[in-house]
């Protein structure tokens, strides 16, 4: 959700005539968007710089908050016998997504606003990032997921055992292939979502268009987790995830964990290379 100079609103700011929708906004001129140069893979200046370590630790904030509201809600539901006196299903949709949309809101002008390895993963390869940058979005991501879930625990560790703790895990009645699809589509949806809404070729050529990117990103976790919350719990998240399983820790819990990085990681991988070459057409020349 971010390239190197860390602003996701580029172009929607800086480019206020407005452009024909169609055929004829496909062609590159000096008066319209410039794709800027790819990220280096591994960029020295960045260890120099704070900018760098205040994403990493928006980056860390975030996760640890997301996984705090989002653990108890789920904790809630699980808790009650009659889901219908609890938030329910829909509940623990709305609670993912909504932490999005404010998390993304709050953060997106600091680090992009990944909150997930798999988001990172998919920008990386799309080369909107350093590989140095990437790597450490990941690690403090998961060590905010880690925190999360921990407070979580601390605060009331037998009922956090009891209910699951959050942890993702493949639900009785689907295939362990079923639960790998259901993650990889799920994820493909948020990062395709993601590379949509922070695209700022998009918001130049459509200024006239107004979109506040955290929105469509948090009602696509939103969406996802109605649809997938059945199958596996919903993780396309593997900070997440993990946070949630090495808080458990019980053998439930890492059974099947490796479907949630393998899953989010091949769906960021198929929804960047779908958004850079065949919606963009980055990798060829408009003529």
């Amino acid at each position: 959700m971010e390239g190197k100079d860390e602003d996701v609103r580029l172009g929607a700011n800086r480019y206020r005539e407005r452009q024909p929708i169609g055929t004829a906004a496909q062609s590159q001129d000096s008066k319209d968007y410039k794709e800027p140069p790819p990220a280096p893979l591994f960029d020295a200046e960045e260890l120099s710089s704070w900018s760098f370590y205040r994403a990493g630790i928006a980056e860390f904030v975030a996760t640890f908050l997301f996984l705090y509201i989002t653990v108890l809600t789920a904790m809630g539901v699980v808790r009650s016998q009659n889901k219908c006196s609890t938030v329910g299903i829909q509940g623990i949709a709305w609670a993912f997504g909504g932490m999005i949309f404010a998390l993304v809101y709050c953060t997106a002008g600091i680090s992009g606003g990944h909150i997930n390895p798999a988001v990172t993963f998919g920008l990386f390869l799309a080369r909107k990032l350093s590989l140095t940058r990437a790597v450490f979005y990941i690690i403090m991501q998961c060590l905010g997921a880690i925190c999360g879930a921990g407070v979580v625990k601390g605060f009331q560790k037998k009922q956090y055992e009891m209910l699951g703790g959050g942890a993702n895990t493949i639900q009785a009645g689907y295939s362990t292939g079923g639960g790998l699809g259901a993650e990889i589509v799920g994820t493909f949806v948020l990062v395709y979502t993601v590379f949509s809404a922070t695209d700022a070729k998009r918001n130049a050529r459509d200024s006239h268009v107004p979109i506040l990117a955290p929105l469509p990103i948090g009602f696509a976790v939103f969406l996802v987790h109605l649809a997938t919350i059945p199958i596996t719990g919903t993780g396309i998240n593997p900070a997440r995830s993990l946070g949630a399983a090495l808080i458990y820790n019980k053998d439930q819990a890492w059974d099947d964990h490796w479907i949630f990085w393998v899953g989010p990681f091949i769906g960021a991988a198929l929804a960047a290379l779908y958004h850079q070459i065949v919606i963009r057409a980055v990798p060829f020349k408009s003529k």
